[in-house]
């Protein structure tokens, strides 16, 4: 096995393992979930923290900006005494003769300290260069006698072996990449659900919990050396408060009741032709209540104020849904703040309905992609196949961590 040798050894990938280095940054990423203070883990969304925690840690494999380089040179003395193909009576001094040092200096793009790195590909005789802050230096020293030392086929032989290097770590690293994104997300729920654990365990006790005066109020960002460090999402220090949560399975399943109106619109369309807003909504919370009423929470669906559809739980509402006929995109929007307004909080599942009669489809459709995505408390779109309807995740006014899902769905009216 190859050793490894020191940075300044004048050798590329070859100071350190590439593979030791990727899991040492694994495992960087993992204690530095478990020393994020627990009320500001509970208190932001985990998509928001896994972005976070993947844009600190993600690695960009090098690569060499030939379109960038330069090359310099200078007069300088070369000791040729051991040069066999030279007579030199006393070989056992330096003897010096005129030359000339060529440098050819070449930026890099990525994270230069990769350069060092072996991967578990890689040549035996690993390529020369010297890395200076962003950019490889490589050197050529000529003495002035030599005719023709063909310096530019020594560059681009030097250049074609750093370069299949670099492909080589990129392949593991890309790799790398892959795989914290994802565990990244399992390490911030494992957390959460460890720390739900603990205060179900200390709950039980029907003891009050002692505060901690010397827990952390806020969270301090480690730096971070050569790139951008991304921000942490803001949230509250404050100790977490469960929400009521309506999972996604009794979500989807009330939206496959909504759906199936679709069929009775098909097979009734004259007794649909001169409905309003009102009259629809009637409809769907007829269907809804006939699923849902006596359920185990004992919910119903019910119209409340001005909004259209409604199920609540310990206070807080868990569903809301309204029911709008198509009217621009300008409308659309002001829905979506009404939904806001409504106090939709963590886990909260939402809905818009909406009615058309005289637009088709396809426009419809491409407006709401569109128009969703403009709105200020936006924050993703979530895959999720629907022909006629859409699903993203917003945020609530004045708090970034405080997610509800809206679920877009869109009804043709006979006209």
């Amino acid at each position: 096995m190859l050793r490894f040798l020191d940075k300044n050894s004048g050798y590329l990938f070859s100071s350190r393992d590439l593979r030791e280095m990727l899991e040492e940054r694994s495992r960087a990423i993992r204690n530095e979930i478990e020393q994020v203070d627990s009320n500001q883990l509970l208190n932001t969304s985990t998509v928001d923290l896994a972005k976070y925690f993947h844009e600190k840690y993600v690695l960009v494999a090098p690569s060499l900006k030939i379109g960038d380089w330069t090359a310099s040179q200078q007069e300088t003395k070369i000791d040729v005494s051991r040069d066999p193909n030279r007579w030199i009576s006393d070989s056992s001094r330096p003897f010096y003769i005129a030359g000339q040092r060529i440098e050819i200096e070449v930026p890099i793009d990525g994270e230069v300290e990769l350069m060092y790195a072996r991967p578990s590909t890689h040549s035996l005789n690993p390529p020369k260069g010297q890395i200076r802050a962003k950019t490889l230096i490589l050197e050529y020293v000529v003495a002035h006698d030599v005719a023709d030392a063909n310096i530019r086929a020594q560059v681009d032989r030097a250049v074609e072996e750093i370069n299949k290097h670099i492909e080589w770590v990129a392949k593991e690293v890309h790799a790398f990449n892959g795989e914290i994104e994802k565990a990244i997300e399992l390490a911030i729920d494992d957390r959460k659900k460890r720390i739900f654990a603990n205060h179900g365990r200390v709950a039980s006790l029907g003891i009050p919990l002692k505060s901690n005066p010397n827990a952390p109020k806020t969270y301090a960002i480690p730096d971070v050396k050569r790139k951008l460090v991304p921000s942490l999402p803001k949230a509250s220090n404050l100790p977490y408060e469960p929400e009521p949560i309506l999972d996604y399975q009794a979500y989807d399943h009330i939206l496959s009741v909504v759906q199936n109106m679709t069929k009775v619109i098909e097979r009734s369309p004259s007794a649909f032709k001169t409905m309003g807003e009102e009259d629809l909504r009637q409809h769907f919370l007829v269907q809804l209540n006939g699923q849902f009423e006596g359920a185990a929470t004992g919910e119903t669906f019910n119209v409340n104020g001005k909004t259209d559809i409604l199920i609540r739980s310990n206070d807080r509402n868990v569903f809301i849904a309204e029911c709008k006929f198509w009217k621009g995109p300008k409308q659309y929007l002001e829905t979506i703040d009404q939904l806001i307004g409504y106090k939709a909080w963590r886990d909260t599942k939402t809905a818009i309905l909406i009615f058309n009669r005289t637009t088709a489809m396809s426009t419809i459709l491409e407006k709401v992609e569109a128009t969703t995505k403009e709105h200020k408390n936006f924050k993703r779109s979530v895959d999720w196949k629907h022909e006629t309807g859409f699903r993203y995740v917003f945020h609530h006014d004045g708090d970034a961590n405080r997610e509800f899902v809206l679920t877009v769905l869109i009804f043709d009216v006979p006209a």
